[in-house]
């Protein structure tokens, strides 16, 4: 009897440039050295017990079977009721909204729905990682379209001008990961009226829309009638109750555009789990537990910049999300990558370098710190950085 030696068939890659992601690597890096970890954006702190309390009688009711594949009723209706409450704009929670297994399933779930081969996708750089990845993956071809530097802003002329009959979406973000600016009214009517006498879908990724600072109002697409009829909006319960292990969000779109993005949720996740949407939707009876978020983070925000002024550091605008850039050229010669890896190892601190955002690399001398965390970590890692 011949024996035949096991052999792992050669696989080509659909996704060849991408390796380990720098949140793991730095997320890695700091464990490695005992340093705070400021770089990847999640809490450090826990939940409100009452919602680890709603999901565990749940879970003590019996609710642990599948739940319809949009989502329980009564989340969806209380996410209907939040967006018409805050925004303006009445979801049908039967038909427009959908729960999924966080924001980034719900993002590539968008793309796969929508994007065929050789569409094109405008993204704004620098942009959240799994942007490009997950066009690539439905076979679109990636616009780049830098944001300024400096401010972040969006450019409408370059938006316009990458703008094509092949262009099928274009992807948004605001508040914004990892610049933390915010697009303003003004912003999204410029986007309305672009976007006006095309058929361009729109993807707003808007997971921070609580999260926004010096009393300004979160511009969300549903506000503007031109744009929510051609949006999917995406948001997370993860970042705004401070359970980002959990893996739960929601998209809503118009009933047409939530017909075809069920169609694929229903094969790539099917649903959500069961005791958690139960929880979320006892726990959202009371508005008020996300409405103080603006001024929970707003004190974590300003702990930290005024830690952050006694360095040499230059702080840049942090006007939503949890998120704090600064300038790094005062302070050292190196390129952001390196000095991300320097300043874990040396100082004890981790952040992400601004580059690791941008398809090229593009570095200019910027790194994002995350303020997600206690008050304690965040003195703790100010006195570290009070040295530089």
């Amino acid at each position: 009897m011949t024996t035949v030696s096991p052999r792992t068939p050669a696989l080509q890659s659909k996704l060849p440039a991408v390796g380990t992601t720098i949140f793991t690597v730095m997320s890695a890096l700091a464990t490695e050295h005992g340093a705070v970890n400021l770089g990847q954006g999640f809490p450090d702190f826990e939940c409100d017990p009452l919602l680890v309390q709603a999901v565990t009688e749940a879970m003590t009711r019996g609710l642990n079977q599948y739940p319809p594949m949009p989502g329980i009723p009564a989340l969806r209706e209380a996410v209907a009721a939040k967006i018409e409450s805050g925004y303006g704009h009445r979801y049908d929670a039967g038909s427009e909204i959908t729960i999924t297994a966080g924001a980034t399933q719900a993002i590539i779930t968008v793309i796969l729905a929508v994007v065929r081969p050789g569409d094109e996708v405008i993204v704004l750089e620098p942009c959240y990682d799994s942007y490009v990845p997950n066009i690539e993956l439905a076979g679109g071809t990636v616009v780049r379209v830098p944001l300024t530097p400096g401010s972040f802003r969006p450019d409408f002329d370059k938006i316009a001008a990458a703008m094509t009959s092949r262009t099928r979406a274009i992807l948004i973000n605001s508040p914004h990961n990892p610049s933390a600016t915010v697009w303003s009214r003004e912003d999204m009517l410029r986007l309305q009226e672009l976007l006006a006498p095309t058929d361009v879908l729109l993807i707003s990724d808007e997971v921070y829309e609580h999260m926004v600072f010096d009393g300004q109002a979160h511009q969300s697409a549903s506000r503007f009638p031109g744009l929510a009829a051609r949006a999917f909006i995406v948001s997370s319960f993860g970042k705004t109750y401070h359970v980002t292990g959990w893996k739960v969000g929601y998209v809503a779109a118009p009933a047409s555009l939530t017909a075809e993005f069920r169609k694929v949720h229903q094969f790539n996740v099917f649903t959500v789990n069961t005791p958690v949407q139960h929880g979320l939707a006892a726990y959202m009876a009371d508005p008020q537990r996300y409405l103080t978020l603006p001024a929970f983070y707003q004190r974590k925000r300003d702990l930290f910049r005024e830690g952050l002024a006694r360095t040499r550091f230059r702080i840049l605008p942090s006007e939503g999300s949890f998120f704090q850039c600064v300038d790094i050229s005062a302070v050292s010669e190196l390129g952001e990558a390196e000095f991300c890896q320097w300043l874990t190892r040396e100082i004890g601190v981790a952040a992400i370098p601004l580059s690791a955002f941008y398809g090229d690399g593009f570095d200019q001398r910027v790194v994002r710190f995350c303020f997600a965390k206690k008050e304690e970590t965040l003195r703790t890692a100010l006195e570290r950085l009070a040295k530089l």
